[in-house]
């Protein structure tokens, strides 16, 4: 990786009329800015369908394949003639700097249907669906089913569904399939589009010289596609559920831990595979971005398993992983892994060695870097590696100026003060000084949150860690990215050698 650098947002938190933000011309005109202000990357979070009973988390995902119908652009299925004009315009909101989940859901929903409605009768002898239905049936079949299932029995959870279509045996699977065959198929057509649309954006950042970087989380959700076809690759007992799940230990988010409750993998069914699911799960997502972060990368040497009664994460224990196994099998698959690890937390020399084995960058936040033990601090910016992506804070982390007002103790300020030469800094200023630190990283790509450009507080936090409602819903106003904040981006990617030249 090329010394560079690269904004995260998350694709929800795009300006649009319809709710949330979405593939459609927002997502462009925002390339169009970080290719204007020399960003060489677009990060972002996961792709994959959730929903309200999900608190809308990108990170529960009700498959690990498919994509958000709620990100699909209904101007660009105008430009594809499956929508007239003046019905978008019709379903258009007043923009916020907030996402409206609900109203999407709501508008996107009835529009697809509309656009399926008129598509219907000759997609199946459409070329190019056709094709898309051959390359992706490894998962597109599960999916859809799955989808017209939940839909059919109100959303309840495939464990209490009939038996027979719950355990999956042929006659149960033949007969659903026949009787939501055209839930399914919609639920097919729904992906075709998404995934049209995505090919398009990823064929104009390829133009502009800008590379994206996606998001797998290490888990899936319970109520998913994925757990409910693969069953026997999770811990699960007879009826489905899970006997112990996943979670992390006591740590700076939480005292008593995180419980996220997802299944965990039985890892010696899946080495007995050479792990075809993992592998398929990777080579998927490899094909849609540029570069993968892989969330919580501590759990492929060692993970956090709880018992599935228990209140709290502090009630579990370490379990080995064969991370080098599976990342041997990977790299005989992909040859070079261009994969960024998520090394955050607990983590111990076993998982050091995983990383560095496989020359996986690993990742430093600066904003843990200010405590007492600073000038030791891995996270400290005298401290960072080459091979290092580095951030002031994710997605899961505060503001800069949020921290810096409210986080931040006594000790990390002075600290900060110190760093900078400073007896004094304003708040307002500190995003930019954080910034500017951040750029100056020997790290080979440095990542600022959006919310950082514009010097935003608290507010514009994008998730609390543990906490179930109120995330993920900070969004860009049109005009906020202002030609004077890509000048000052520009400049400073320019001076600390991080600009990027499409070669």
């Amino acid at each position: 990786m090329k010394r560079s650098s690269g904004i995260l947002l998350h694709f929800t938190s795009l300006p649009s009329r319809f709710g949330v933000g979405d593939l459609g011309p927002a997502a462009y005109a925002f390339a169009d800015f970080l290719a204007e202000s020399g960003q060489r990357f677009w990060q972002v979070l996961p792709i994959t369908p959730t929903g309200p009973e999900l608190c809308n988390s990108p990170y529960s995902g009700c498959s690990a394949f498919a994509a958000n119908p709620l990100l699909i652009s209904p101007e660009l299925m105008v430009d594809y003639g499956l929508l007239e004009y003046e019905e978008v315009l019709a379903c258009t909101v007043p923009d916020r700097d907030h996402a409206d989940f609900d109203t999407a859901s709501a508008i996107k929903s009835d529009l697809l249907r509309k656009a399926f409605s008129r598509k219907g009768e000759a997609l199946l002898s459409d070329p190019l669906f056709n094709q898309f239905l051959w390359d992706n049936m490894h998962w597109l079949n599960d999916f859809a089913l799955f989808s017209a299932l939940k839909n059919h029995f109100n959303n309840a959870s495939w464990t209490e569904w009939p038996e027979d279509i719950r355990d999956r045996h042929p006659e149960g699977l033949r007969h659903w399939g026949e009787k939501l065959f055209r839930e399914i198929l919609f639920a097919k057509f729904c992906q075709w589009i998404f995934f049209r649309q995505w090919g398009q954006l990823r064929d104009h950042l390829g133009e502009i010289g800008v590379e994206l970087i996606g998001d797998v989380p290490i888990y899936v959700t319970h109520d998913s596609s994925d757990v409910w076809a693969n069953r026997h690759i999770f811990k699960l007992d007879d009826q489905g559920e899970p006997y112990c799940v996943a979670g992390v230990p006591p740590d700076y988010f939480s005292k008593t831990g995180q419980l996220w409750g997802n299944p965990v993998y039985d890892w010696d069914v899946l080495k007995d595979e050479n792990f075809g699911w993992w592998v398929s799960r990777m080579k998927h997502n490899l094909g849609l971005y540029h570069w993968v972060r892989l969330d919580h990368f501590r759990g492929f040497s060692a993970y956090w398993e709880v018992p599935a009664e228990a209140e709290t994460a502090m009630d579990g224990y370490w379990v080995p992983a064969p991370g080098h196994a599976f990342f041997e099998k990977l790299s005989c698959e992909e040859g070079c892994l261009r994969i960024i690890a998520e090394d955050l937390g607990h983590i111990t020399p076993d998982v050091i060695y995983l990383k560095d084995r496989f020359q996986l960058p690993g990742m430093n936040l600066l904003q843990f870097s200010f405590g007492s033990d600073i000038g030791y601090c891995g996270d400290a910016l005298h401290n960072h590696r080459r091979n290092s992506v580095v951030y002031t804070g994710t997605h899961d982390n505060n503001t800069n100026r949020g921290w810096f007002s409210e986080d931040a103790d006594e000790v990390s300020r002075k600290h900060l003060l110190a760093y900078l030469g400073r007896d004094w800094l304003d708040e307002s200023k500190v995003s930019w000084e954080l910034i500017r630190l951040l750029m100056s990283s020997v790290g080979c790509l440095c990542v600022i949150q959006v919310q950082d450009l514009l010097g935003l507080g608290s507010s514009a936090r994008m998730n609390i860690p543990g906490k179930a409602d109120g995330n993920w819903g900070w969004k860009l106003l049109p005009g906020q990215l202002t030609p004077l904040i890509s000048e000052k981006l520009g400049e400073m990617t320019e001076l600390f050698g991080r600009t990027s030249k499409i070669d």
